[in-house]
């Protein structure tokens, strides 16, 4: 089966050939995908390179936080997309970004505050989890439209900690 994967406006297309191989955008790779526990944490060995990830999915909408970065990617099957197209669907969601926790954690700060301007990459929370602080950054430019939470506070997995539109 193949996949269209959107990631910071850049296509990719993925394959996958069996339970170990891959390809991407033609390169096969030999992986290996392991759930590290019963969070959303992945090991993945990708020829013989290892990655570790927390992944939040809803719908074809993903959210990955992989090396303190953030990563929102949607992904399609080639019929979707074909549909999406043919309908006059741009592929970019055009509404609001919620940022969900992509893991439990504790909010160490917020740096924007409700009505703020924001450009693609401003940190809009930084969250601890597993010792580890992670800058989660705005994927689109825009204005912060709800903050719900707040420095100390601690949030679950998937809860909507801001909205920028």
């Amino acid at each position: 089966m193949k996949y269209i994967t959107t990631v910071n406006d850049q296509e990719f297309e993925v394959e996958i050939l069996d339970d170990h191989r891959v390809a991407v955008n033609g390169k096969v790779y030999e992986v290996d995908l392991t759930a590290m526990s019963d969070q959303p944490l992945y090991s993945l060995l990708a020829n013989a390179r290892s990655f570790e990830a927390y992944v939040y999915a809803e719908g074809g909408q993903w959210q990955v936080l992989m090396g303190g970065t953030l990563y929102e990617a949607l992904v399609e099957d080639e019929q979707m997309k074909r549909l999406r197209a043919a309908g006059g669907g741009s592929g970019k969601d055009k509404g609001p970004f919620l940022l969900k926790a992509p893991m439990p954690g504790l909010v160490v700060s917020v740096p924007v505050e409700e009505g703020q301007e924001v450009a693609k990459g401003d940190v809009l929370v930084v969250l601890e989890s597993m010792k580890m602080q992670n800058e989660l950054k705005s994927p689109k430019a825009g204005k912060v439209e709800k903050v719900k939470v707040a420095a100390g506070q601690t949030v679950d997995q998937g809860k909507v900690m801001v909205t920028v539109v």
